[in-house]
């Protein structure tokens, strides 16, 4: 990979990063997180946008230890239901949302 795309991947990191901040709430940018990756995976990008997007912009976005850190915080609180019921709720509400950008962008192409 050439040193462009790195410095690529370094600024979609970085925008990312500061969305996240911005937006400030787990389940909502894991949400619309999914949507995107839905979307893009379905589109054929080439190995560097892919790569950009992927491992450079959504690894930071929808970054996993916050999801890791809202479970632990319910964890914390000794409510092993509320933990469980959540964990689930996100897995699969995550998935379907990734399925349906998935969708939506082979439904527009």
């Amino acid at each position: 990979m050439k040193i462009n795309n790195f410095i690529y991947i370094l600024l979609a990191a970085y925008i990312a990063t500061f969305l996240r901040l911005t937006i400030n709430n787990n389940f909502l940018i894991s949400i619309i997180g999914s949507f995107l990756v839905g979307f893009f995976i379905s589109r054929r990008l080439s190995y560097s946008t892919e790569r950009i997007l992927l491992s450079g912009f959504f690894s930071c976005f929808t970054s996993f230890s916050g999801f890791i850190y809202f479970l632990y915080t319910i964890l914390n609180q000794g409510d092993w239901i509320k933990f469980i019921i959540f964990f689930n709720l996100i897995i699969i509400v995550n998935l379907f949302t990734m399925l349906f950008g998935f969708w939506i962008s082979r439904k527009i192409t």
